[in-house]
């Protein structure tokens, strides 16, 4: 019987162990003798797919190197298979990371870091000292070895590790793709110090209190889109031919006033809600275009929805965002109508809340309910709205109980 042959009837034979006796402890045990085999079996597998590469084996399919005819024959990912080829290569120069992982005391990932320190220190690798760097990798988790590498090659190479900052740099990207129901995919790689800037101001706008039911995935998407709103609501970026970025909404005169049958309005070529129109609408500059047999006649001009003595008024009352417990500062909020303006409802400081965005899109979208109680203003959930709605349409008399 062949080595290949042995190896995958003794797999075979593992597979069909008897588990049923198996304790906590004896898995657990089981699970760190199982993670050293495969570790050996990652090595020789290292060792093979080097030795192949020498041969040149990948050149008789037509591979322009022995990365790409792993990703395509043994089912692996471009970064799983050089990780393979580096180890491969490097190990046998390195002795002392060789011995320890055989020994099972480091583990195939933590190795790997250690060979793509010394690939990458290449000249200055003769100041590297494996004997050191392996102890102490032997007591650590694979991200410190990872950092720990990082590291130890910026003090023995700062050049390198330059020319590779620049190089990942040079990497970054940023897609948005609309999807064909209006949502939008992001995928984005960003260097290490832009992602870090990203991170921390998102992580700084995702944070919540105790009352807030998003996941934290939900919270950072709120809070990139809140990031986009007040950078456009501040009016600073690049203007694009003469005029500020903003969002383009076309609605009729039907569908402001709620009317039944009023066609839905559109963002960007997709169908909005009512709720959306109006929280959009609530702070909103607004052109009036009249059309006659589908053209367009007449372009009125662009007024803003509140008057700027009625913002600044406002900004003076309120100060921050006024839904209980929001710390977000004025300048992070736009004006909520208590009574929608398209309804007949007043664009004066009385009807007029400030709200942030996720708390306006609360309101509108979320079904909460905003009432005026003399000076006060109170925050209904929708789960009692529909309670308050249920006792009005009973009339008096009514009670839960009845």
């Amino acid at each position: 019987m062949d080595s290949m042959a042995a190896l995958k009837a003794a797999v075979s034979a593992f597979r069909v162990r008897d588990q049923a006796a198996f304790t906590t402890t004896a898995r657990g045990e089981e699970l760190r003798e199982l993670r050293e085999v495969i570790d050996a079996l990652e090595v020789e597998f290292s060792s093979s797919a080097r030795a192949f590469q020498l041969q040149g084996g990948h050149l008789a399919n037509g591979c322009p190197g022995v990365v790409s005819w792993l990703r395509q024959n043994c089912k692996m990912s471009g970064t799983s298979a050089a990780d393979r080829v580096c180890v491969g290569k490097q190990l046998e120069a390195l002795p002392h990371t060789a011995k320890s992982l055989a020994n099972g005391r480091l583990g195939f990932q933590s190795a790997a870091a250690i060979c793509h320190l010394y690939e990458q220190a290449a000249e200055q690798r003769e100041n590297l000292v494996e004997e050191a760097l392996v102890v102490h990798a032997e007591q650590m988790g694979v991200a410190e070895v990872r950092d720990l590498c990082r590291r130890v090659r910026y003090v023995v190479d700062p050049e390198g590790s330059q020319r590779d900052e620049e190089f990942n740099f040079s990497r970054r990207r940023l897609h948005i793709s609309a999807l064909s129901d209006g949502m939008h995919v992001i995928d984005a790689i960003l260097d290490p110090v832009g992602g870090a800037a990203v991170k921390t101001a998102l992580e700084a706008l995702a944070t919540s209190g105790t009352r807030d039911g998003r996941k934290h995935s939900q919270r950072m998407a709120d809070a990139l889109v809140e990031m986009a709103h007040h950078a456009m609501d501040e009016g600073k970026l690049p203007t694009k031919r003469g005029v500020r970025a903003h969002l383009n909404v076309s609605t009729t005169l039907e569908a402001l006033q709620g009317l039944p049958g009023a066609g839905a309005s559109e963002l960007e070529s997709m169908p909005i809600s009512q709720k959306t129109l109006e929280r959009l609408c609530c702070d909103c500059t607004v052109s009036r275009v009249m059309f006659a047999e589908s053209v367009p006649i007449d372009v009125g001009r662009a007024t803003r929805a509140i008057h700027p003595a009625a913002r600044r008024a406002l900004r003076a009352r309120d100060k921050h965002c006024r839904w209980p417990g929001c710390d977000r500062p004025i300048n992070w909020t736009s004006p909520h109508h208590i009574e929608f303006w398209g309804r007949g409802g007043p664009t004066t400081p009385p009807n007029l809340l400030s709200l942030c965005w996720f708390h306006h899109r609360l309101v509108h979208e979320g079904g909460w309910q905003v009432v005026k109680a003399g000076e006060e203003y109170r925050f209904i959930p929708p789960q009692q709205m529909s309670v308050l709605k249920e006792w009005r349409a009973r009339g008096p008399g009514y009670s839960r109980a009845a």
